[in-house]
C-alpha cells in the first residue's frame, strides 16, 4: 500500500497565501502522476492541479496564474503553493498519487492510486 501525507493547510485572509506538501511512502516503484484535489461544503470533489512525473503540471482555470505545484521525485513529494487566496478557494485538499507499487517487497508491481486524509484550507473575507 501506498500511503500520502499531506501538510500546511490553515487558516488565511484572502488575497493570502499558503503552501501544501504531500509526501507518499511504501513500497513504490515508481509514480507516475500526483496531484490535488479539493472539495467545499454541498459539492463535488474537483482537480485543483496535476503533475505528471517529468514535471509537466496542469491546472483548473479557476487556479491558474495564482497556484503553483511542483515535484520532487526523490523525496515522492508534491508542493501546491497557493496566492492570492480567495474566499472561494475554502476546501478541504486532498492529494492523490498513482503509480506502480508492490505489497511486499517479494510481489510484482501493480498500479495504485492512493488518496491522503485532506487538509483543510479556509480562506476568510
Amino acid at each position: 500500500q501506498v500511503q500520502l501525507v499531506e501538510s500546511g493547510g490553515g487558516l488565511v485572509q484572502s488575497g493570502g497565501s499558503l503552501r501544501l506538501s504531500c509526501a507518499a511512502s511504501g513500497n513504490i516503484v515508481r509514480i507516475t502522476n500526483m496531484g490535488w484535489y479539493r472539495q467545499a461544503p454541498g459539492k463535488q470533489r474537483e482537480l485543483v492541479a496535476t503533475i505528471t512525473a517529468g514535471g509537466n503540471p496542469n491546472y483548473a482555470d479557476s487556479v491558474k496564474a495564482r497556484f503553483i505545484i511542483s515535484r520532487d521525485n526523490a523525496r515522492n513529494t508534491i508542493y501546491l503553493q497557493m496566492s492570492s487566496l480567495k474566499p472561494e478557494d475554502t476546501a478541504v485538499y486532498y492529494c492523490n498519487a498513482r503509480g506502480y507499487a508492490r505489497t511486499t517487497y517479494h510481489d510484482p508491481p501493480q498500479d495504485f492510486s492512493s488518496w491522503g486524509q485532506g487538509t483543510q484550507v479556509t480562506v476568510s473575507s
